[in-house]
């Protein structure tokens, strides 16, 4: 049944086709077609249970390599180098899982909105049941307050306005009616229909149930949840490959060691612990932790900035992104409806200020407008018609009620006609309410010994009603002519996307009638109101163009106001394509795809397009952020490869499947958020790049002592000292090291560019002057002192070497000395830490016995210092800008 299209047909079919009536169901049938469609509910999913959620933070070559490592170390009875290992694998993986658990809840929150109740008419009673008990062919009441409880075709209508923001993204109550409507017309039109968990604000009604369950909209919403995948993130990919790499690296060393061992006749035990001291240096044995550490530093520094990360990677993803999806409605605007200006039949004026908080004046030609009779008219009939309440909470201004109706309150407010004054002459008596029908709404209020009638509504239907006009504080005919002349005014106010409404009033008799009080009116004037954007939002706009990422409107809204909002922040370029849902709906997959790099606004849409301008994006190979708010964004914010949420009217269904969730609801946040996104990718750059280079500074080491028929000069408990203790510290440094100035006004990176791109001219030189260096000063030892000192000295010119390459890891385009050494006091400290851990390795007794290290005299000191810390510091970056032709 869920296929028809029941907002095509009339009433009377849709009741026919479920075989019901006005007095509903009889129980029995009802019973049978529970049987049939079953409960009315969101179905369960299988969850992953919490051991496959810990397992899978496993699955990395990285960690396959480390686990190796484990239980060679285990195997050779190098039971500290074991633990220590193990030790960082489980705290990486419990960091992951701990994100990865919070994130598994979103069909939870669906679940959680579902209405618990509903009153439904079976056998011609009206009686209370639980929701999940209906069935397609119920007749169910709603009434103002009520949430409705599964989808339905309005068949009878009062004053019925429902709140669908939640399944549409629309911020505006919709009117319903049961009038059937065309084929085709886009869900956020079907004002014959009413959706499950959106909630009616006014009036009341009946539906008969087409759709219950995971057959409902909010039903398919959990599928798409669920269906989405979630696919591995760039830095993923990169690790992914770097581990391949690196496993490669691992496997090779340790057959040639092997080799070389067999060749030259060395025994099988001290060629076993030469392979283990190679395979242990080509592991990064800190790099899983580190990178984890400095996503949650970047987390730490997000949240700072309003934006709360749920999901670890996307941390780093947010920095890949090229192209920005973003709703308009309170991510793009304020989402607070504002008076901008007022027209009658003789002045413009235009209203300064934004928002909801009543500051601001009145301009007309330019001159601030204080004391005029018509437009104080006009504020105080759009004050008094009104059911809103505008209330200060703090130093926050809040609308309670419709928003147009609170941009009329505050409107008169900055013009200090405030309704608890008004209210002090005006007597309210009572009003005609809003309806679909009429569109138009009126107040009768008394002052003095005159009764006054104050209406509101759509020009089309005021327009029409009026006889008279005011102008210049004086009552005069309207001609037809001026009528004329009104009506283009409100045409051209709203083709620049305002929201107009036209304001009246007449005078009434002791013995009015209500069917008198909208007749021969007194037109006053139109009021054009917009949700204006966000301050900042505009240069956020610019900073995306600089930085190489497009800016794409994604809403639900109009065509006309999201064009005019576009235009307004400088979104839409000449050129620039426009694109509604029912357009988007003509397209073929192939036209999208085609089109797609050149459409900057889609209008109109649906949760279903939504999904397929996320996958029209991917396919071009773009690495998609999406934002939403309403239950309807969540498959998408799920599918997409950055999910945003917003933190202040966003639903639990959407935070919970988000990456990112925006405490502000502000878009600026979002440019933000991919700066530090950016900065952190590059910082895990710079970390790999030292981790790595100094692992294959002591692959190169070990290789050549063996080549050159020497001792090994590096222990493997000492290799992971260097590797995890001395180097550690400043790769964590390097993580939280400040960002290029230039950064956000370069293109995104390449998604498909490895981690290790650009990085090998760099490892090369490090690599030829450490082995040199180290050798040298090994073979020096060799001669002149005992092995254990030789090793000492060997070792100590390794860390000193890595330490000074620290400082050339800082920047891909700056050398250490232009960046300077004082911009990363953290860097230093860990440097100066590393240095006092070495000296501590090299003079304390017991530790002497743990690490196989003798004393070594201040000479010996100072000449590793200056073999192995000055060539570092000096040669490195020479050689790496010749050749990377940094700044």
């Amino acid at each position: 049944m869920s296929t028809v299209n029941w907002y095509t047909l009339s009433a009377k079919d849709v009741l026919e086709r479920l075989k019901t009536n006005y007095n509903g169901l009889s129980e029995s049938k009802a019973e049978a077609r529970l049987e049939i469609f079953g409960p009315n509910e969101i179905a369960e999913f299988r969850r992953r249970t919490k051991l496959e959620i810990l397992l899978s933070q496993f699955k990395s070559i990285l960690i396959y390599l480390l686990l190796f490592a484990i239980l060679i170390s285990f195997l050779i009875g190098e039971m500290l180098d074991a633990f220590v290992i193990l030790a960082i694998v489980i705290l990486n993986a419990l960091l992951g899982f701990y994100q990865e658990y919070k994130s598994e809840s979103a069909l939870e929150a669906l679940k959680r909105m579902a209405a618990p109740k509903a009153k439904v008419v079976r056998d011609g009673v009206v009686k209370s049941i639980y929701a999940r008990e209906l069935v397609p062919g119920d007749i169910v009441i709603v009434e103002t307050g009520d949430r409705v409880p599964a989808d339905g075709r309005v068949i009878e209508a009062i004053n019925l306005r429902v709140d669908e923001s939640i399944l549409t993204g629309e911020s505006h109550p919709v009117d319903k009616f049961p009038d059937p409507l065309p084929e085709n017309t886009p869900l956020a039109d079907r004002r014959n229909m009413l959706y499950s968990s959106t909630h009616v604000v006014y009036g009341r009604g009946r539906m008969v149930v087409t759709s219950t369950g995971m057959n409902t909209e909010f039903g398919r919403i959990a599928e798409q949840i669920q269906s989405a995948v979630e696919e591995e993130t760039p830095l993923q990919k990169r690790l992914e490959d770097l581990g391949k790499t690196l496993g490669g690296i691992v496997i090779l060393l340790t057959g040639l060691g092997f080799l070389l061992g067999y060749l030259r006749g060395i025994p099988l035990l001290e060629m076993l612990m030469t392979s283990i001291s190679l395979a242990v240096s080509a592991v990064p044995e800190g790099l899983p932790a580190v990178v984890t550490i400095a996503l949650s530093i970047g987390v730490q520094k997000m949240a700072k900035r309003n934006a709360i990360v749920k999901r670890l990677s996307s941390v780093e993803t947010l920095g890949s992104v090229t192209v920005i999806c973003t709703d308009k409605t309170g991510t793009l605007t304020r989402n607070e409806m504002t008076v901008k200006e007022i027209r009658t039949l003789k002045r413009i004026y235009n209203v300064t200020g934004s928002g909801y908080r009543p500051e601001g004046g009145f301009y007309s030609d330019g001159k601030e407008i204080k004391n005029d009779k018509d437009l104080e008219l006009l504020l105080t009939a759009g004050v008094l018609c009104n059911t809103s309440e505008l209330i200060k909470e703090g130093d926050e201004w809040r609308i309670f009620g419709d928003p147009t109706e609170g941009a009329l309150l505050v409107a008169g407010a900055k013009y200090g006609l405030w309704r608890n004054l008004l209210k002090e002459k005006f007597e309210y008596i009572s009003e005609i309410p809003f309806d679909s029908a009429r569109k138009r709404m009126s107040s009768i209020y008394r002052t003095g010994n005159r009764i006054i009638a104050f209406i509101k509504g759509a020009p089309e239907t005021l327009l029409p009603l009026s006889k008279f006009a005011l102008i210049d504080g004086e009552v005069k005919k309207l001609s037809s002519s001026e009528k004329e002349e009104l009506f283009n005014t409100a045409s051209e106010m709203a083709n620049q996307a305002l929201r107009v409404l036209a304001i009246a009033y007449r005078e009434l008799p002791e013995n009015y009638a209500n069917e008198d009080v909208e007749r021969d009116i007194i037109f006053v004037g139109l009021v054009g109101m917009i949700d204006p954007p966000r301050e900042g939002v505009k240069e956020a706009i610019s900073v995306c163009k600089k930085a190489g990422i497009k800016p794409v409107m994604v809403t639900g809204d109009h065509k006309l106001t999201a064009v005019a909002i576009a235009r307004m922040i400088g979104l839409i370029e000449e050129g620039d394509f426009v694109v509604s849902g029912p357009e988007l709906d003509k397209m073929s997959d192939k036209q999208l795809l085609e089109e797609i790099e050149r459409i900057s606004v889609f209008a109109r849409v649906s949760p279903g397009h939504k999904l397929r301008i996320i996958r029209a994006y991917k396919a071009k190979g773009h690495i998609i952020a999406m934002t939403g708010d309403g239950v309807n964004d969540a498959p998408a914010v799920k599918s997409a490869d950055v999910g945003i949420a917003m933190g202040q009217r966003g639903s639990d269904v959407t935070r919970e499947a988000a990456d990112i969730v925006l405490s502000d609801d502000n878009f600026v946040t979002i440019v933000n958020a991919v700066e530090e996104g950016r900065g952190i990718y590059c910082n895990i750059r710079k970390f790999v790049r030292f981790l790595l280079s100094c692992n294959f500074d002591e692959i190169a080491i070990i290789a050549s002592s063996i080549l050159l028929g020497l001792p090994v000069p590096l222990t493997p408990i000492q290799i992971l000292w260097i590797n995890i203790v001395t180097d550690g510290a400043p790769a964590l440094a390097l993580g939280v090291d400040p960002p290029d100035p230039d950064l956000m006004e370069r293109p995104p990176r390449d998604p498909k560019e490895g981690i290790l791109n650009g990085m090998w001219r760099f490892f090369v030189a490090a690599f030829i002057l450490q082995t040199l260096g180290t050798i040298s000063i090994f073979y020096y030892a060799l001669q002149e002192y005992s092995l254990a000192e030789a090793r000492t000295m060997a070792f100590t010119t390794a860390v000193f070497f890595e330490l000074a390459v620290v400082f050339n890891c800082r920047s891909e385009r700056y050398n250490p000395f232009k960046i300077g050494f004082s911009t990363n006091r953290k860097l230093l400290f860990s440097v100066f830490l590393s240095v006092f851990f070495q000296i501590m390795v090299i003079y304390l007794p017991f530790l002497q016995i743990l690490f196989d290290t003798a004393p070594l005299s201040l000479e010996e000191f100072i000449m590793c210092i200056l073999v192995g810390f000055l060539p570092g510091l000096m040669l490195i970056p020479e050689i790496f800008i010749a050749g990377e032709k940094r700044k």
